[in-house]
């Protein structure tokens, strides 16, 4: 059997649980794919958006509604190692890959000041684009549970705010584009074991500043403290990342001081006599 067939088989037989279950409960629940859409899979060089890929072709092919997927990787300036590594991934998937040029990394280079942020704009500005230019509707990215749990924690520890990463929304700068997750539900230790079990490598930090210097970024990341965080919770209760999770699909409004939206702010002192 073909190389990429075996990974195809892998995702719907010996992960169908942990991977395949999840990742079709994620589209349904929210609702993530609809007949005649027109996606774009972006595809950073990671095992989570290569993972994301054949999940995104299983679904065509078996799902029960038509729509066109596209697969492309951005190349913000990539050494030709990391390159090369994206494509031979792709060729072993059996990944139809479109890789577009820009020059991102050479831009920010210079920045002083949060490069990390401009870098991330820009890199969303290219993809929306391309998107545009695809004549796609949807931007499908490859974050999965351990991304919406670690961001929620960031946002209460340092941003002082209770939100978390949705499983889709609509684009503010880009009319009638929409972007999606629907590895939203998929653990990544499930998607390590599917890589480790297909003997493959990916890409773990392609960015050519952190790569420089991975050993020290990787000690600071206020991310990382927070896998270290979960991990170590869970030694006490294995279900505390769950409960996270389910804790944003149970939000008890009497409960709260304050909450808002786009527009306002509403306390809990707005009707506190009204509720008496």
């Amino acid at each position: 059997m073909e190389k990429y067939k075996e990974i195809e088989r892998s995702i719907i037989k010996k992960f169908r649980k942990d991977i395949w279950a999840k990742f079709v409960k994620a589209v349904i629940e929210y609702k993530l794919i609809e007949e005649n859409d027109k996606i774009m899979v972006c595809i950073s060089g990671g095992k989570d958006s290569f993972l994301l890929a054949k999940c995104m072709e299983e679904i065509k092919k078996h799902g029960k509604f038509d729509f066109d997927v596209h697969y492309v990787c951005m190349n913000p300036g990539y050494n030709e190692k990391n390159k090369e590594l994206i494509l031979s991934n792709a060729k072993t998937m059996n990944i139809d890959l479109e890789m577009f040029e820009s020059d991102i990394f050479d831009i920010v280079k210079d920045v002083d000041r949060s490069p990390c942020y401009l870098c991330a704009r820009m890199r969303r500005g290219c993809l929306y684009n391309k998107a545009k230019e695809l004549g796609c509707n949807k931007i499908a990215l490859g974050h999965h549970f351990d991304d919406v749990i670690e961001t929620t924690l960031l946002s209460m520890f340092y941003g002082a705010e209770l939100k978390t990463m949705m499983p889709k929304l609509h684009s503010e700068n880009f009319e009638g584009l929409e972007l999606i997750r629907p590895l939203y539900l998929v653990k990544e230790d499930d998607i390590i074991s599917w890589s480790k079990y297909n003997g493959l490598k990916f890409l773990n930090c392609a960015c050519r500043f952190t790569e420089e210097n991975y050993t020290k970024d990787e000690t600071n990341s206020k991310r990382l403290a927070m896998k270290r965080l979960i991990k170590e919770l869970k030694k006490d209760n294995p279900n505390i990342d769950y409960n996270v999770f389910k804790a944003l699909d149970n939000i008890n409004m009497n409960c709260v001081l304050g909450w808002k939206d786009d527009k306002n702010y509403f306390s809990f002192l707005d009707d506190y006599d009204r509720r008496k």
